[in-house]
């Protein structure tokens, strides 16, 4: 016999269309899917792989703890990523010259060749979609972000154990 699962009396309502994790997360996938379809197409790379790529052309020398930190990406698949692009020569992997015992990633020779060649569209592709926007709005849209991040870190830091 089936059965109709009981709905609770005072069933919660989210209002997905104003909550913010939600609308920030459905925005990001969809401007993060278009340009990936660029990258994807003529590079053959997948989104963390070129999030990788981007964090080291802008930070040498990172280890790839310091590549998930840096793009709050799931630690697991910035190590398949790592894998994937020092497996296909885009990514070196060498015995930091401090400290013996970390590794640190940079773009090899071919590797900085397509960050060379990507930059420009992915900054292309940001000025198409900032264009409809004012200084004055792009300037406000930034100072949001950082102060959204600023408060998630506070907020991350405050309901941290003790």
């Amino acid at each position: 016999m089936n059965e109709t699962p009981a709905v609770p009396a005072a069933h919660a309502e989210l209002d997905l269309e104003h909550f913010l994790p939600y609308r920030l997360s459905v925005l990001s996938n969809r401007v993060s899917d278009a340009i990936a379809r660029v990258y994807s197409d003529r590079y053959d790379l997948g989104r963390t792989e070129w999030r990788v790529m981007a964090v080291l052309g802008r930070y040498p020398d990172l280890s790839a703890n310091e590549v998930t930190q840096r793009t709050a990406m799931d630690k697991v698949a910035v190590s398949r990523a790592v894998g994937s692009l020092v497996d296909s020569g885009r990514v070196v992997r060498q015995v930091d010259g401090e400290d013996r015992r970390r590794s640190v990633l940079r773009l090899s020779d071919e590797g900085t060749r397509l960050y060379d060649e990507i930059a420009p569209l992915a900054l292309g592709f940001q000025q198409r979609l900032l264009g409809g926007m004012d200084a004055e709005e792009r300037a406000l849209l930034f100072r949001l972000l950082d102060r959204l991040d600023e408060l998630e870190i506070q907020a991350e830091a405050e309901s941290a154990p003790q």
